[in-house]
């Protein structure tokens, strides 16, 4: 298993304080890296230090919690996209027809704080506007949350103005895609094993996301997190100091028309030990609900149909 020697860094913050010039330089580079790996590190991204640690413990002391009383927050029917999911509950391989034993982890799930005014759609309100159900412990866990989940947003929206111009299109080009998010975060715990684990379970099977962006909080110095490189290796994606993991979803794969990778990633138990707790958080950033996702013309060369 190679290491994560050259995984490529982005300084969002040198991005947006470019002249126009720069900024095509620096976007070419995010091209590049959206073309082979999809996975970067976003360093300069502005999130207060005190935004992301009191979202970090708030989730810490609520995993530390008697399992009944994490399950007061819990799904309240399989299917139902928020609230607490208990351990060995989900098998992210199975998301692509691969037979697996369930993922080592537990997670606490959150979607966005209201429904855009005037939306009717049954189905967006019945999912992904569907009430967080909120633990009654810790103190200020939603409120924690919630200014996290915040940030995320905001981060989110700043990239793809990045992206946008890596794919030669106007900087605010995805802003009306973006004025109300169907976005999700995820808070992960994958608890430290007392036993051996059962032949094939890992804590999150080799799986892609589903949508444009995910931008990955890891905990410090944790091992375990795989990308699959192009040439059929895993290679393994260290936290950075100060940077979010960021990687591109199955739906920017698609707007592009393929020209960027939804790369295949997992959380294996690392060799040599590495089984203590791990935890981290994961927003999966999606556009409106109602936004068309066709094949981008900036992706087409002369004649080319649309893959999709």
């Amino acid at each position: 298993m190679a290491g994560d020697t050259h995984f490529p860094v982005f300084d969002l913050a040198r991005f947006e304080a470019g002249s126009p010039r720069e900024k095509l330089a620096l976007g070419a580079e995010v091209d590049a890296i959206c073309r082979t790996s999809g996975f970067l590190a976003v360093a300069g991204h502005g999130v207060p230090d005190d935004t992301i640690k009191a979202a970090w413990t708030k989730a810490e002391a609520f995993f530390a919690l008697p399992p009944e009383r994490k399950q007061s927050a819990s799904a309240p029917y399989p299917g139902y996209p928020y609230g607490y999911l208990a351990p060995e509950t989900e098998s992210l391989a199975r998301s692509r027809g691969v037979e697996a034993p369930p993922d080592i982890k537990e997670s606490f799930n959150g979607g966005p704080a209201r429904a855009p005014a005037g939306l009717v759609d049954r189905e967006a309100l019945a999912f992904c506007f569907a009430p967080t159900i909120w633990p009654d412990a810790p103190a200020g866990f939603r409120e924690a949350w919630s200014a996290y989940y915040a940030a995320m947003e905001d981060l989110a929206a700043r990239i793809m103005r990045a992206f946008a111009v890596a794919l030669t299109l106007p900087e605010d080009f995805f802003g009306p895609f973006l004025s109300a998010p169907v976005s999700a975060l995820r808070a992960l715990n994958y608890p430290a094993l007392a036993s051996p684990s059962k032949p094939g379970q890992i804590r999150a099977g080799a799986h892609t996301d589903y949508g444009s962006l995910t931008i990955l909080l890891p905990q410090a110095g944790s091992r375990g997190l795989e990308i699959l490189g192009p040439d059929g290796a895993w290679i393994e994606v260290l936290p950075r100091p100060g940077a979010f993991i960021v990687n591109i979803g199955d739906l920017m794969a698609r707007w592009t028309n393929d020209r960027w990778t939804s790369t295949l990633h997992r959380v294996v138990i690392p060799d040599g030990g590495g089984a203590e707790r791990r935890q981290s958080f994961a927003f999966f950033h999606q556009p409106n609900w109602d936004a068309e996702i066709v094949a981008l013309d900036a992706c087409l060369a002369t004649n080319e149909a649309p893959k999709y």
